[in-house]
């Protein structure tokens, strides 16, 4: 993972602890989009590993200590470096945004999903939106509920462990990964759920390793595409 300072930077970002990241997803995080690659920004970030955050203490059993880590790590940039906002390099740190936003006094966006009360206003309250998640078992109500969502009316959670080479990055994590069979996968389940499910108004990213196939599935599916770069550069806008 990149470990770029500099001190022009508006937005620093909490990585998964060097060391920690499958073998697959460093395969990813080569690709422009990519939350941990420096080329998916036209401005500077900061990126900071964050001691004890890997898949197990934040996707499958969020853990309240690196919490608190992350919490001191995101108050000690905003003084230290002068960080005006803090986001994160995954979508599931969403079940920590009310705490880390309190602790870093500037604005947090933890999680693409925060997103998604924004898009269902953008298209009516009644619309049908689509979430492409990491994990669609991992992802329960207490992350929609921290992440703004109330209701689940014409929400389609869609995950990406249903696919096996995708799959492979955490049941293999030294294993390495075919990068366009996974870009098949990750379009094949958005045009999927729009073949299964007609009325989708719009497709909202949760993970931060998607956005690099933002553009691909605007142009098969006709429709728009929120992610993690759509939301930070939106903040990186307000900042």
């Amino acid at each position: 993972m990149p470990a770029v300072r500099d001190e022009a930077a508006k937005i620093g970002v909490l990585c998964w602890e060097t060391g920690q990241v499958p073998r697959g997803l460093q395969q990813l995080e080569t690709l422009v989009g990519n939350s941990t690659n420096p080329a998916s920004y036209a401005y500077p970030v900061s990126f900071h590993p964050v001691r004890g955050a890997n898949v197990h203490t934040i996707l499958e059993n969020p853990d309240p200590k690196v919490l608190a880590t992350m919490m001191a790590d995101a108050a000690a940039m905003v003084a230290e470096k002068g960080i005006k906002a803090i986001t994160t390099s995954c979508g599931f740190n969403a079940i920590f945004q009310r705490e880390l936003a309190q602790a870093a006094g500037v604005p947090v966006l933890t999680s693409s999903l925060l997103q998604v009360p924004f898009v269902r206003l953008l298209h009516g309250p009644e619309s049908e939106i689509a979430i492409i998640t990491a994990n669609a078992r991992a992802l329960g109500p207490r992350h929609l509920r921290a992440a703004g969502i109330a209701s689940m009316d014409g929400l389609h959670i869609l995950g990406l462990e249903q696919c096996p080479e995708w799959n492979r990055m955490f049941a293999e994590p030294d294993a390495g990964i075919d990068l366009n069979v996974i870009e098949q996968e990750v379009l094949g389940t958005a045009l999927g759920a729009l073949q299964k499910h007609p009325g989708i108004r719009a497709f909202v990213l949760e993970c931060t390793d998607l956005p690099p196939y933002s553009e691909a599935i605007r142009q098969q599916s006709g429709l728009p595409v929120f992610d993690f770069i759509t939301m930070v550069n939106f903040l990186h806008s307000a900042i």
